[in-house]
Parts: C-alpha cells; structure tokens; sequence
C-alpha cells in the first residue's frame, strides 16, 4: 500500500527511542483511516491498536435511547486503544473516524508485550492516559455548565489542533453528534460564529478565520485539556520518568523520549 505518511508523524511513535521504533516498525502497518470507518464496536474486543497520522478517531458513548455523544478525540499526539494497558480488552462505547486521513495499526497483543518491557513506551503511554483521562472528565464537565457556543469553540479548536489546515469538512448534523445536541443549536451558534468574522461555513465545510477569537469566546476547557496534555506530554513532566542518569530538562516530550 503507497501511503503518504510515516510513523514519526505520530507523536507518541516519534518520541520512542530508536531502538524500541525500529523493533516496532516492521508490525506497524500503514493504514488508509476512511471518513465513517468503526474501528472498535461497543463491548467489543481490541485486536489492534491505532497510531493516527492525519487522522482523527472519536470515541463515542450511545444511551440505550439512541442518543450519542462524544467523550474524547484521538489525532496525532496520541493512540487508540489506551484501555489495554489498564487492563481491559473491551470497551463500552465505540470509535469511529470522523476524520479520514492515515495512520498505523498495531497488533494489541505486541503493543501489550512492549508495554511490559517497562520501557518508554511503558512511561509514555501511562502518561498518555492521564491525559486521555483529563479529556474525557472535562468534556463531561464542559457539556454540563457551558453554554453551546463555548462547547463548539472548543470542539473547533481540539480538531485544529490535530490538523495541519484551517478548513474542515464537518456537516451541521455531524458536529451536532459529537457534542450530543440537536442540530439546530449548532445552527444557531455556528451562525453566530460566523457573524462576529471567526468562522465560514458553506455546505459541510467551515474555514477558522480568526483562531485567536475562537480562543477568546472558548470556555477555560480548551485551556485545561491543553495546559494538562503539555504539563505530562511536554516539558513540564517529571524527570523520574526519564532513566536515572544526569539530564538537562527536556523542552518537550518528543526531545526526552528521544534522548532516553
């Protein structure tokens, strides 16, 4: 398969040492990340876990009524399959990709064995999690106490984050989906957005103009979920991870893993 795309465009593959990425790149498959593709159902099983590139995969819970929310987003900086190292195979809700684009795929069981070498890919991921897990709780809080404008700047600015453009191809009813609403509330706030010279939408895509407005009118979520990922996956994480040896901090978390 001719694919754009190399594992170091992943973040948390780009970080590992060169000995552990070498003894993992020839299981790492490269795969297309089709727009709609189910990658894990409810309760099922995890037979592989995901390194996206371009892509980005939403997890999903759906109620019992058939309605449905998004509870956190994997792009670049992360994986998909987290609950493994947590000792779980399954999951209750169920991943999607809502935006197509490439990635890798990993065999779960040596993504499991690699883990259990307690090496960086074992500190990464443990710090992956924590910060996955800072995501989803406060998703949960933002969709309860902030209003549905902040909720969609937020969500604007999460996706932007994991995307080299300022144009996305998202549709009102999708976007809609993802925060657990009705489609008319995103109406109504897209509109707004659009007014005040932050946005453009037509047809399914809209066009960030001013990101720094998007900020502005975001609520402190965006902030947390940001200043929390580079507090463990940036320069602020602690050395007690890195091996015990004489070590400059390191700025970022690629620069340390590399230099582990």
């Amino acid at each position: 398969m001719n694919i754009s795309t190399y594992p170091n465009q992943n973040h948390l593959l780009a970080a590992l040492p060169v000995a552990d990425l070498q003894r993992l790149s020839p299981h790492l498959e490269p795969i297309i990340m089709p727009f709609g593709e189910v990658l894990y159902d409810s309760g099922g099983k995890l037979p592989h876990v995901y390194f996206p590139t371009t892509a980005i995969v939403s997890l999903h819970y759906v109620t019992e009524n058939g309605s449905s929310t998004e509870i956190a987003s994997v792009g670049n900086e992360g994986m998909l399959g987290i609950s493994l190292i947590m000792g779980g195979n399954s999951t209750p809700g169920f991943a999607f990709v809502r935006a197509e684009g490439f990635g890798y795929k990993l065999k779960a069981q040596l993504l499991v064995e690699e883990f259990y070498r307690a090496g960086a890919m074992h500190r990464m991921l443990l710090l992956y999690a924590q910060a996955l897990m800072t995501q989803t709780s406060q998703t949960a809080v933002c969709n309860r106490h902030h209003t549905l404008e902040q909720q969609l700047c937020r969500w604007l600015l999460m996706t932007l984050d994991r995307i080299p453009s300022h144009e996305l191809v998202l549709t009102q009813e999708l976007i809609a989906s993802m925060l657990g609403v009705r489609r008319e509330g995103i109406t109504e706030a897209a509109g707004k957005l659009q007014r005040a010279g932050l946005i453009t939408y037509h047809r399914g895509h809209i066009t960030v103009l001013d990101r720094a407005g998007l900020e502005d009118r975001s609520c402190e979520c965006y902030d947390v979920v940001k200043t929390e990922s580079e507090r463990l996956l940036g320069h602020d994480f602690e050395l007690k991870y890195l091996p015990e040896r004489a070590l400059p901090r390191p700025r970022s978390f690629v620069d340390a893993y590399r230099a582990a």
